[in-house]
């Protein structure tokens, strides 16, 4: 079966990107007071949803306060009901979930005991919006959680396809679920690419207005690339950093290449240099130059 030719969002469906060093608050939400509350209504709620075989968790996985995080998104109306789990990693599970007016939802769960904690403060570290985090293992995640919600919204101003952020509450993010009644969306390393050549040129020109919207991925590859419908979808923007931040370049030079290597297996003849380049918006000689 072909692939799709795939299709760009037009530029002027984007709206300019938001204030680069707008500070994001990592307080304690009203979750954490409805934890300590502990009221009896939450009891019940921690309790069934504990039991809930389709969304089975743990006491080691998530506190009374990821209880209360969800319990304060059933509240506002985030989530209707809970579904099957779409996939687990050391950082967060990911489930199914209905939202308001029927619509099938993702709900991100990080863990606040995350295992690669000194890998996230390596991404926080040196981002303006995150000033004043510390060591503390609690803000780092809930830093994390909310900065993923930050540049999903960000890169969709930018005109990148992303998840749609709906709602965010302590360490549990809720945003568009990419997939159908079949299951989840393909990652790019799953589908067979008849046209890679289209295929890159999207995820170039996406690479470009990230960077324009004063953002790097920091870890683009062929796995967080989603095939959704006939369009690609950019995922996992929790890792990404403003283009300030100490390690954008190194970052940026890292992406370039898991890209084109990826397209390069796929009979696509490009270079690091060319997609930093086009990124850039300057001559791959002058790119060239820049590194010496």
């Amino acid at each position: 079966m072909t692939m799709p030719e795939y299709r760009l969002l037009d530029t002027d469906e984007a709206d300019a990107p938001g204030d680069e060093f707008e500070e994001i608050d990592v307080e304690d939400t009203e979750a954490d007071t409805i934890a300590r509350q502990r009221d009896r209504e939450f009891s019940e709620f921690r309790k069934r949803i504990k039991n809930t075989e389709q969304f089975k968790v743990e006491d080691s996985v998530f506190d009374d306060a990821t209880y209360a995080a969800l319990y304060k998104l059933v509240q506002d109306d985030h989530i209707v009901a809970f579904g099957g789990p779409i996939s687990t990693g050391k950082e967060a599970n990911v489930y199914t979930a209905l939202g308001d007016e029927d619509t099938e939802v993702a709900v991100k769960v990080y863990r606040i005991n995350a295992s690669d904690f000194t890998d996230m403060r390596g991404y926080l570290d040196g981002d303006p919006r995150f000033r004043g985090i510390g060591s503390d293992k609690k803000k780092v995640v809930l830093a994390w959680v909310r900065k993923e919600y930050a540049n999903l919204m960000r890169a969709r101003k930018a005109g990148v396809l992303v998840p749609d952020p709906i709602a965010v509450e302590r360490n549990v993010l809720v945003m568009e679920y990419l997939g159908t009644e079949e299951g989840r969306g393909k990652r790019l390393s799953e589908v067979n690419l008849e046209n890679p050549e289209t295929a890159y040129e999207v995820v170039r020109e996406y690479m470009r207005r990230l960077h324009d919207a004063g953002l790097v991925h920091g870890d683009l590859s062929e796995y967080n690339l989603i095939v959704h419908g006939d369009e690609i979808y950019v995922i996992d923007l929790g890792q990404a950093v403003t283009v300030h931040h100490p390690n954008a370049e190194e970052f940026l030079d890292r992406d370039c290449e898991n890209v084109t290597a990826f397209f390069g297996r796929q009979g696509h003849d490009v270079t690091a240099d060319e997609l930093k380049a086009y990124i850039l918006d300057q001559d791959e000689d002058e790119a060239v130059a820049e590194e010496f």
